[in-house]
């Protein structure tokens, strides 16, 4: 049997339109930009266990003197900047990629966590944060007393 194709210009516009605005988004001429400093997106994984929340966030080619890590009201924040390399005058790049400029990231927890005892470590170009759940919050086994 055959099916019966209704065609829709409108919708076949539509999606070449769109197609055409992915073509010249600013992403697709990022590596050609010459700004000194641009706002960043700082790639994170959060992963909920038991006890705690590991944030690991990637940051390669930064100092951790340069990362600055804050909680407050169980809003933790991570900011850093990387700054540009001296360049000659003379150089002329063909093409520039790496990004420069300030980054950070803002994460709500979802329940109260334990700001005091957090520890930090940056490995490989990985920042992994674990962030301990507070005591009220954490699951409690509840014993059973038999008479």
């Amino acid at each position: 049997m055959n099916a019966v194709i209704r065609h829709n210009p409108v919708r076949e516009m539509v999606t070449l339109r769109n197609a055409l605005d992915r073509m010249f988004d600013d992403s697709f001429f990022a590596p050609f930009k010459r700004e000194e400093l641009v706002d960043w997106g700082l790639p994170l994984d959060v992963i909920e266990q038991a006890d705690n929340f590991l944030v690991k966030a990637s940051v390669p080619g930064i100092k951790a003197d340069d990362l600055e890590i804050t909680l407050e009201n169980d809003v933790l924040s991570i900011k850093g900047e990387t700054k540009s390399e001296t360049e000659e005058s003379n150089d002329r790049y063909h093409l520039r990629e790496r990004r420069i400029g300030r980054f950070g990231r803002t994460i709500t927890f979802p329940v109260r966590v334990n700001g005091e005892a957090i520890t930090a470590e940056y490995k490989d170009g990985v920042l992994t944060l674990t962030v301990p759940k507070a005591e009220e919050v954490k699951p409690r086994r509840i014993n059973i007393s038999l008479n």
